[in-house]
């Protein structure tokens, strides 16, 4: 039987394919399937993965004939999965040797639906520990419980998907697939749905994946059209917390966190292309119109002024015809 399943997708990522494959290969056992998803790459990546296929063991290599972004090549990985638990890799990170073992030991011995874990944030030369929001740890917890305070960093803030390991049930059950085609904040909506559906949860102090900053090729680093997918992900998360039976108490922190999230897009415009920037503003104006009247003006009282007052100046914004469309 399959004992773990990596689901690890590859799009134009040559440079640091051999970095992760090489990371794969030092966690390789017999019980592991390795499931390496190319999302139609245009460079070297896809002969990296055929060479992996026979050099590395339990490597499963799918390829896509059109890109579909990080969500959907997530979701051809789960398809395929056959572990008892799964767990996800960034085609341009890596792994510390033995890491996937010491993992499902810690999944198996909290016996929880899943378990959130540290990683280390590498950029060039530096190395910075990123801890799970958490101060609890190593003892089974209330996914929801998870959620609050709304004015505070959570676990729900902390949603990359790599940073833990998930039981098969919860896939089973339909809660870790993504929604297919978002291209950037794939993982805001997904987080949400583990903390609020999953029974319990656990974080623990492991350090041993590395997450690499400043690719130039990452969504994170380009100011494209595709970066406004977190409208549809937060309009997601707002959405279906609004569905949910303790909304009351959750909705301010989904809208407070939306509220965040766009300020610091609105902040940072200057890295979008012109065109995009002004999609940026009319698709904002447009996210803040759509939210609860009396939980966004609550989130606006409980930030600081700059930025509440950017975006109360971003609502009241009205739109030309043109832009009135796009939104």
């Amino acid at each position: 039987m399959v004992k773990l399943s990596v689901i690890v997708p590859f799009y134009n990522v040559q440079t640091y394919a051999s970095d992760t494959l090489r990371s794969l290969l030092a966690n390789a056992r017999e019980d592991f399937e390795f499931i390496l998803v190319d999302d139609c790459s245009t460079d070297g990546t896809a002969g990296l993965l055929h060479r992996a296929q026979k050099e590395i063991p339990g490597v499963v290599v799918r390829r896509h004939e059109q890109n579909g972004g990080l969500a959907t090549a997530r979701n051809t990985g789960l398809d395929a999965a056959r572990g008892e638990y799964i767990t996800f890799l960034d085609g341009d990170d890596w792994l510390a040797p033995g890491y996937y073992a010491e993992l499902v030991a810690h999944a198996e011995a909290l016996a929880c639906d899943f378990v959130r874990t540290d990683h280390v944030q590498a950029n060039g030369r530096a190395r910075t520990v990123q801890r799970a929001p958490h101060g609890l740890r190593g003892v089974p917890l209330d996914p929801r419980a998870a959620i609050l305070p709304a004015h505070r960093s959570t676990m729900v803030d902390y949603p990359y998907a790599w940073a833990g390991i998930y039981h098969r049930r919860l896939l089973d059950s339909g809660l870790l697939h993504f929604t297919d085609g978002l291209r950037t904040a794939e993982d805001r909506p997904w987080i949400w749905r583990l903390h609020r559906e999953a029974e319990s949860f656990a974080v623990v102090g492991m350090l041993g994946l590395f997450y690499r900053r400043g690719v130039t090729t990452s969504l994170t680093q380009i100011g494209d059209v595709r970066q406004l997918d977190f409208i549809r992900a937060f309009d997601q998360v707002v959405r279906e917390t609004a569905d949910d039976r303790d909304a009351d108490t959750l909705l301010p922190k989904a809208v407070r966190t939306y509220c965040a999230v766009i300020s610091h897009h609105i902040n940072s415009i200057e890295r979008f292309e012109p065109s995009v920037a002004r999609t940026l503003k009319s698709l904002s104006s447009a996210a803040l119109k759509r939210m609860p009247r009396q939980v966004l003006d609550e989130a606006l009282d409980s930030m600081d002024g700059q930025r509440a007052t950017l975006l109360r100046r971003l609502r009241r914004r009205t739109y030309t015809a043109k832009e009135a469309v796009a939104a």
